[in-house]
């Protein structure tokens, strides 16, 4: 496995500072967020160290973001853009796939080959609802990354925290039995899974067995932990807010047994990109927390990969 970062944790940083920090902490890749610029719709939402856009249009700027990948030594394990491409609202869901298929097209040219994003949900409408929607939207998502040849790695965030993506969040590509219904309606080799562990924690599912059962299906994964509340959980139940009864965390300090998640994908043979990906509160209050944050997961997490 090549142990990496999200580098949506480092918004602040240019592109430069970005790679400075992955060098400092011995890391080998990253997924490097990838939104439109000044366009931030949400915490980690927003953050572009690549301007896709840029790279399609400007050889001199493409060749800069390779130069520097390359003097860095710090591989692109995926670009990261991950909005609601089922929107309800349909001028939001246009711009948020023209943007994706932007980021598909600079994964090809700079060699990427993987692209990090949620699958979209229409909120207030039901599965088998969405499940339509994915009908008529991504078959031509898909199409372009088959074109590309690159790989879709639908991150398995319900992407439900609070009011704001209530009642039924912005990704359905939230557990085993919605996998299964997605790929059998869009059985492109080139979609699979960015698989997060610490969403199955809180949703109370089995984040080992998945492993073994969608080994074929793995093609990134976020090293995310999450603590769940149990007094909180035991007042409000699994109806209520699901940050109402329990928190992000760096790796280490939450519920995610680490040990057991990287033996199961070492028995299957991963041996792709693993990116550490942070959204710990407790280490947000300034640079320098944030930067005490990587260092303490990539050293935890060092345990486990080399």
């Amino acid at each position: 496995m090549q142990l990496g970062l999200v580098s949506a944790i480092l918004d602040g940083w240019d592109l430069d500072g970005v790679l400075s920090v992955l060098k400092r902490e011995g890391l080998t890749c990253m997924e490097a967020a990838c939104w439109p610029q000044g366009k931030a719709e949400r915490r980690y939402a927003g953050v572009s160290h690549i301007d896709c856009e840029r790279v399609l249009t400007d050889a001199a700027y493409k060749d800069e973001v390779l130069g520097k990948l390359d003097s860095s030594g710090i591989a692109l394990s995926a670009l990261a853009f991950y909005p609601n491409t089922l929107d309800g609202d349909l001028e939001k869901r246009a711009a948020n796939i023209a943007h994706l298929k932007t980021v598909i097209k600079a994964a090809s040219v700079l060699g990427a080959g993987r692209v990090g994003t949620f699958i979209g949900r229409v909120s207030d409408r039901n599965l088998e609802d969405n499940l339509e929607e994915v009908k008529k939207v991504w078959p031509d998502i898909l199409k372009l990354a088959e074109d590309q040849g690159v790989q879709i790695a639908i991150e398995n965030c319900p992407m439900l925290f609070g009011p704001e993506q209530w009642p039924g969040g912005q990704n359905i590509m939230t557990s085993p039995a919605n996998w299964e219904r997605v790929f059998e309606i869009l059985p492109s080799k080139n979609l699979g899974l960015n698989f997060d562990p610490s969403h199955f924690v809180w949703q109370q599912m089995d984040y080992i067995k998945a492993v073994y059962d969608f080994k074929d299906k793995i093609f990134h994964v976020h090293f995310k932990d999450i603590k769940l509340l149990p007094d909180k959980l035991a007042r409000v139940g699994i109806m209520a807010y699901p940050l109402d009864f329990m928190a992000p965390k760096i790796p280490g300090l939450g519920d995610v047994n680490w040990s057991k998640f990287v033996s199961a994908l070492t028995d299957i043979g991963y041996n792709g990109p693993a990116c550490i990906e942070l959204e710990d509160r407790a280490f947000e209050g300034s640079k320098e927390r944030v930067l005490q944050s990587i260092t303490l997961s990539t050293r935890y997490m060092r345990n486990f990969v080399i």
